[in-house]
This record gives structure tokens, C-alpha cells and sequence, in this order.
């Protein structure tokens, strides 16, 4: 999808459990400034004002008339059609609100909701991470494209998405890539995001250095005690930030395991991939051991950190070469060498869920 020379506007929102943020973009960039107003989460009457005045703000400094609305709202929701579940950032929704059909009969456009984790996937899926790998494997000479994308974010919780040849999957129940529902790996009764988010990081610190849970910092902070800036606990800031590396990879190995593709990491923590994304990657290529004893591959595929230069340049190389045809003098090419790639977020990660918001939206006007 050629976003710059989209030329219709599409409005959208950046709804937090403190602020809603409105924006519009064409061609994949904003053409008004931000507005911002209180979500008032708790009070529904209140909320649905909000939402009404923030996009009717952004419609006035259009320079034309938008021809959507499309943005990322939490779940659950029925999100084809527009209906929000009972939401905990935003208590005021119970019992199932028509959000977009609201919006629709208040402006009498198209309203498109999705996931923000779905969103950012679909973001980075256009214009980022997937477009990246494959104009380096083009430049390096490689025949290898891929068009496959699984992503997942890092932050208050553990989110996902998934792009199977272009198109963003939502699921019949508007619930795929929940991967914040996977068993968590080194505690199998919890789920994995409480392995890989904000509170698991901190939630390690305290219990390795033994402090109260209330007095760790953040994980921006906690980053750079892992790396010696600030002072701390150097070791249980690095052991807490490689058991999220490990929780993290065994859900996305999981997922990689079924959609066979790039996989792409966002959200605030991802910030700190210098001290998880090496254990992450060696996750995905460690083994299980079988009923003989011998040892054998979680994925079949070789996993690759895309932010290790050395690890990038073999991946672009593959293992390509010329194979004869049986019976023929024919030669064709043969990669012997299955490899997925994990990179970080190429547009950060609110500009990917914008950027998705805006595509999603053209390629629905256009069906």
C-alpha cells in the first residue's frame, strides 16, 4: 500500500486510561495538530462527550473534509462492529457500548476500531520493519522477501498482532493475537504478560534485590542500573530484564511457530533490547528434548537478532546456491538456510498504531 499518495483524511485517536489524543493524517502524515483531552474513564457520559469534542476539533483544522474515522480503542470489543466490552484503564464501559456507531451517526462517516496491538503490527507491516528487511535483503541481492508479520508490544501489559500477506488478521471473535493469554514459561500458572510488561520487570527487581515493590523504579530507570548509570542493583536490574527476554520468547516462539514470518517488538519497555533481546532470540533457537533424550529445535526455522550486525549480515546472506534439476541440466536456486528475523519498531510504536489506523481505514473505503 502506497500511503503518500493516499490523499484522502482520516481522523484518529490515541485513547489512554489519562488522555485522549486526536490527530489527523493524509498520505501517512498528520495534517492537524494533536488535541488532547481527558479520557474520564470512570464516567462514561463524560467520556463519549470527550470523544464527540476531540474529533469535532481535529474536523476544524482539516483543510478538507475527513473520510473516516479510524483508531486504536482497548478491548475487549466486538471491533467490526464497533461495540466496547468492559474495559478496566476506562471503567466507565459496561455492558457494551456502540462506540462506532455513535461517532458514525454523529459525523456521518465510516468508523474503523481496532486493537492497538493489531494496529501497530499492521503499522509496521506498511511502513516499517517489513518493509525494511526486505529493501536490506533486495540491496544485499537476496531473492528472499517476506510477507509474513507477528509483533508484539511491551508495556503496562503484553500485546499482539498478526499480518499475514498484507492483510491484518482479526480473528471471528475480533481476538487474534491475544499473546498476552499464552502460558508464561517460568511460572505455568500465570500468563505470559505477566512475564513481559512493566509490572513483571519490576515485580523481578523487588523480589532479587529485596526491596519493597513500591519503591522500584521504572524500567527506563531500571535499564540504566542494568547498565551501570544509575545506582542499584546492576545484577537483579539485568537477571529481571532477561527473565522478560525469556518469557517474551517463549510466547513468540509459540507464535512464530504457526504464522512463519518477520517478527517485529514495540511498546515503552523495548526501549531497553540491548539487555532483553539477546535472551529473547536465544529462546527462540534453544531446543526441547525428546522421549530418546536427544535434543531437537523449538522452531524449525534459525532465528535471527536483526540489531546484531553480525547476526543481520548472515541473515541477509542466507545459504543460497545452485542445485542441478534431476534428469536435467537445469540449475535453480535453493536457500537451504529457514530463518525468521526479530527487529525492533522502525517508526515507534504510537507513530506505527497511527500509521495502521490510516491504512486500515483506506484499505476498508476501498473494498
Amino acid at each position: 500500500m502506497n500511503l503518500e499518495s493516499a490523499s484522502r483524511i482520516v481522523m484518529t485517536l490515541d485513547a489512554g486510561g489519562t488522555n485522549l489524543r486526536f490527530a489527523a493524517m493524509r498520505g501517512g502524515k498528520p495534517v492537524a495538530d494533536t488535541i488532547a483531552l481527558p479520557s474520564n474513564g470512570d464516567d462514561l457520559t463524560k467520556c463519549l462527550a470527550n470523544l464527540v469534542e476531540g474529533f469535532t476539533k481535529v474536523k476544524e483544522l482539516c483543510p478538507e473534509p475527513p473520510s473516516a474515522i479510524s483508531f486504536a480503542f482497548p478491548g475487549p470489543a466486538d471491533y467490526p462492529n464497533g461495540i466496547i466490552g468492559d474495559l478496566g484503564n476506562l471503567p466507565g464501559f459496561r455492558g457494551g457500548v456502540a462506540l462506532g456507531p455513535m461517532l458514525e451517526e454523529k459525523f456521518g462517516i465510516p468508523v474503523f476500531i481496532n486493537n492497538d496491538g493489531d494496529l501497530f503490527v499492521y503499522g509496521e507491516a506498511i511502513g516499517g520493519l517489513l518493509p525494511h528487511v526486505n529493501g536490506m535483503l533486495e540491496k544485499a541481492g537476496s531473492p528472499k522477501r517476506y510477507k509474513n508479520l507477528f509483533g508484539i508490544t511491551l508495556g503496562t501489559g503484553f500485546g499482539g498482532g498478526i499480518v499475514l500477506d498484507g492483510e491484518l488478521l482479526m480473528g471471528d471473535n475480533s481476538m487474534a493475537g491475544e499473546v498476552w493469554l499464552l502460558r508464561n514459561k517460568l511460572h505455568p500458572t500465570m500468563n505470559a504478560e505477566e512475564g513481559a510488561c512493566i509490572r513483571a520487570v519490576r515485580r523481578s527487581y523487588a523480589d532479587l534485590s529485596g526491596v519493597p515493590l513500591e519503591t522500584v523504579p521504572e524500567p527506563k530507570d531500571l535499564f540504566e542500573i542494568a547498565n551501570g548509570i544509575l545506582p542499584g542493583n546492576q545484577a537483579a536490574a539485568s537477571e529481571a530484564f532477561r527473565r522478560l527476554g525469556e518469557s517474551a520468547g517463549d510466547a513468540m516462539g509459540c507464535a512464530l511457530t504457526l504464522i512463519d514470518g518477520l517478527a517485529v517488538i514495540g511498546g515503552g519497555v523495548s526501549r531497553a533490547w540491548p539487555v532483553f533481546l539477546p535472551t529473547l532470540v536465544a529462546e527462540l533457537n534453544s531446543t526441547y528434548t525428546g522421549a530418546d533424550g536427544n535434543a531437537f529445535r523449538r522452531l524449525t526455522q534459525h532465528a535471527f537478532n536483526l540489531e546484531d550486525p553480525a547476526q543481520l549480515e548472515i541473515f541477509l546472506k542466507g545459504d543460497s546456491r545452485e542445485i542441478t534439476v534431476p534428469g536435467s541440466s537445469r540449475k535453480v536456486q535453493y536457500d537451504s538456510m529457514p530463518r525468521v528475523g526479530v527487529g525492533m519498531s522502525r517508526l515507534g510504536t504510537s507513530e506505527a498504531v497511527a500509521i495502521g489506523a490510516y491504512a486500515f481505514a483506506l484499505r476498508q473505503l476501498s473494498v
